[in-house]
């Protein structure tokens, strides 16, 4: 017999309020359990001490007979330090970018980086040209062109 810590909901139509109840798997969610732990009240704002009311000697004797709790139920007693938090994934596998996908996105990353130390480099060389005093250059004087002797071309007879 598998055991399990879960929410039976109660409430009317758009009011839950829950029960934290240990149960058999198999049974259904509103239906016969084999103790109640305690109440959750998701209406109330989290700082609200009535929000979750819970026996937490008895969770932890639940749970170290083995009994599982659900995942909405691990997250609210790793607020009380009674197990650990779960480990919920960032992106399921389903939805992650394929390899192509992944590849294109570092060549990007990788072009715009480049250009970016382009720009910064750029930049770099414009300020210290704009700090630096201007230099002039002496200027050279060209020597005149050297007036090349002209040769007598012989009358055409």
């Amino acid at each position: 017999m598998s055991v399990r810590i879960r929410l039976s909901r109660g409430g009317s139509k758009k009011r839950p309020f829950y029960r934290i109840v240990v149960a058999d798997q198999r049974a259904p969610r509103d239906g016969r359990y084999i103790e109640k732990l305690g109440t959750y009240n998701p209406l109330l704002p989290k700082e609200h001490e009535q929000r979750l009311i819970v026996d937490q000697e008895k969770v932890a004797a639940w749970i170290k007979k083995g009994a599982q709790p659900t995942e909405r139920l691990q997250k609210l007693f790793a607020g009380l330090g009674l197990c650990e938090a779960p480990v919920f994934h960032e992106q399921p596998k389903k939805s992650a970018p394929r390899a192509k996908t992944v590849e294109r996105m570092k060549e990007r990353e990788e072009k715009l980086k480049a250009a970016a130390e382009a720009k910064a480099a750029a930049e770099a060389e414009a300020k210290a040209a704009a700090e630096a005093p201007a230099e002039e250059a002496p200027v050279e004087e060209t020597p005149a062109a050297e007036e090349a002797p002209a040769t007598e071309e012989a009358p055409a007879e």
